[in-house]
Formats: C-alpha cells, structure tokens, sequence
C-alpha cells in the first residue's frame, strides 16, 4: 500500500509496510515532502518548534497525542503515525487500525474519527476488565439499520 502525504506530488513515498524507523526521520521526510517548514508544521500541530526538532532529530519520542496532531497537520492518517512510531504492533489492534488507515474511500478526518473512536472502546473494554465489570450489553439495533435489514 503506498500512502503519500496529501497535497504532495512530488518525493519519497512512504509505504506503511516498510520496517519501522526512526519515527522522527520519518515525520521529518513527510515535512519535507509537503514543502513546509519545521516552524510552519510545529505551528500547525500546536507543539513547540524546538520540541518537535528535538523529536526529528531522534531525541524526544512523542506521545500518541503529539502523533496524532502531526498526522493532522501533515495530512496522514493517525494509525500510519502509530504503526511507524510503534505503538502498534500490527498483530492485534494495528489489524483495524491498518484497515482503517488503508482505505482510499475515508478522508483523513473520518480515519482519525475512526480511530479515536476505537481506541476509546478499546480503553473503556480495558477499564472494565480490569476493574472486573461486566461489558456493556450490545446495543439494539438502530431504527434505520432495522428498516435497511428488511428492505435487503
């Protein structure tokens, strides 16, 4: 699958299965293939420009929450960020989220929706397990997933 940072035509692209590297080699090489500066994109992720130097250059690892405000500012999906940060591994959740990451027909927003709102129910399920509460029952089916059951 190659995923190219939106708005960019030209440079390297980035194959997500590559093998992982330096997270920060590879935010500083989606910077560049978008031609914006490391100011402009710390200004855009709302994180301090040294700080984001720092994590280019391999000596800050950012958070997932950093991640996920970079992946917006460069326009790419926020699992591509955790997959090359190595916050998934690609065997369990990363199945989903790389599902999620992988389809054309999502726009950027929708992926990073998507995603939050997994790794909330993932978290929420974690809570619960290890408090010892039940899970929540499934929901009843909605008005409209009943009525397009009947039509099909």
């Amino acid at each position: 699958m190659q995923v190219l940072a939106a708005g960019t035509s030209v440079g390297t692209v980035t194959d997500a299965n590559d093998p992982p590297r330096d997270i920060g080699e590879f935010i500083r090489d989606l910077r560049r293939n978008a031609r914006i500066s490391l100011r402009q994109l710390a200004q855009q992720a709302g994180v301090s420009n040294p700080y984001l130097s720092q994590i280019e250059r391999g000596l800050r690892k950012p958070s997932a929450e950093v991640l996920q405000q970079l992946a917006g500012a460069l326009r790419v999906s926020t699992p591509l960020m955790y997959l090359r940060a190595g916050l998934l591994d690609g065997r369990h959740d990363g199945g989903v989220l790389a599902a999620v990451a992988a389809d054309p027909d999502l726009s950027t927003a929708q992926k990073q929706s998507l995603t939050q709102i997994y790794e909330t129910f993932r978290r929420e399920n974690a809570r619960q397990r290890d408090s010892g509460e039940a899970p929540a029952p499934p929901a009843p089916p909605t008005p409209a997933a009943s009525i397009q059951e009947e039509q099909t």
